[in-house]
């Protein structure tokens, strides 16, 4: 691990640690792929990575946390690949690139899931959301004051996006 990983400040908000592990951040692609989770233990590694990498460079959230969660929730969990694809993910690992791997969440739903198919498999409270606000539905749901049957996401991606890219480069500065 570089050693640079220890200095990083992560705010460890333990609400937001339990949105996204019961699949209920408001990012319709970051809780559909939770729910998956939690309801079969396995996910495509593409999920992995958007979940993970939300995990850790938007939410500000030790990797370690969501390492041990995949830990308990996987079938197919290997100690190794899953210690691995986390410390990538965080940018800590033995290749990584500090700050390079942001994953847009919103352009990786519309990417990987544009009509909103897997969205609506797993988030049954979306499923009459047009899919021109499935990537977005608080849009929808706030227009229509059906508000409440889905949360509002729970940071502004681009604002914790930016603390962490900063707080790497300052790091790495020094």
């Amino acid at each position: 691990m570089k050693s640079w990983e220890k200095k990083i400040q992560w705010s460890d908000n333990y609400s937001y640690f339990k949105a996204w592990k019961k699949g209920l951040t408001g990012f319709p692609i970051i809780d559909a792929g939770m729910r998956q989770l939690n309801k079969l233990g396995w996910m495509h590694n593409r999920l992995r990575m958007i979940t993970s990498n939300f995990l850790v460079k938007n939410l500000l959230i030790n990797w370690r946390y969501g390492e041990k969660y995949f830990m308990i929730r996987l079938i197919d969990f290997d100690y190794s690949l899953n210690n691995g694809n986390w410390t990538w993910i965080a940018s800590i690992g033995t290749d990584s690139v500090p700050y390079i791997r942001t994953f847009n969440p919103y352009l990786q739903s519309k990417k990987f899931d544009f009509n909103g198919f897997f969205i609506k498999k797993y988030i049954p409270e979306l499923k009459h959301v047009p899919k021109k606000y499935i990537h977005e539905p608080h849009i929808w749901l706030k227009k229509n004051k059906l508000s409440k049957i889905y949360p509002n996401p729970i940071i502004n991606y681009h604002k914790n996006k930016n603390i962490f890219i900063k707080q790497i480069k300052k790091i790495l500065q020094r």
